[in-house]
């Protein structure tokens, strides 16, 4: 399977989603359909655009990055079937993602913490 984003990679993804997802959800999540909305939404989001930045960013950013977006699809993923096992362990699936991405994004926006990552 191809990468198509730049810091979202396809083994985050199905790690992500877990056990007993629609597997055609996780290839969808795989290609740029779900991938490139998702950076693009961090970016918009955090005002700040971390795809140009993204070479030149620490392990650490880059870390934060890959999780976020990697949860984000994930959701995706999840939501797309939730026929793998029962409603409430696929809702308790995209609760902790989302909770792990709303946690990242604050991070990621706040400008002291971007003044930060830009000087590190």
């Amino acid at each position: 399977m191809t990468d198509f984003g730049i810091w979202t990679k396809n083994a985050d993804i199905a790690a992500k989603a877990g056990a007993n997802v629609n597997a055609a959800a996780v290839a969808t999540a795989a290609t740029d359909v779900y991938v490139l909305e998702v950076e693009g939404f961090v970016n918009a989001m955090t005002r700040f655009n971390w795809s140009d930045a993204y070479a030149g960013l620490n392990v650490d950013v880059k870390g934060i990055l890959k999780e976020t977006s990697s949860a984000l699809c994930a959701i995706y993923v999840i939501q797309y079937d939730m026929t793998g096992t029962t409603r409430t362990e696929m809702e308790n699936r995209v609760n902790i993602l989302r909770d792990v991405a709303l946690r990242n994004l604050g991070v990621l926006r706040d400008k002291k913490t971007q003044d930060f990552i830009n000087g590190a």
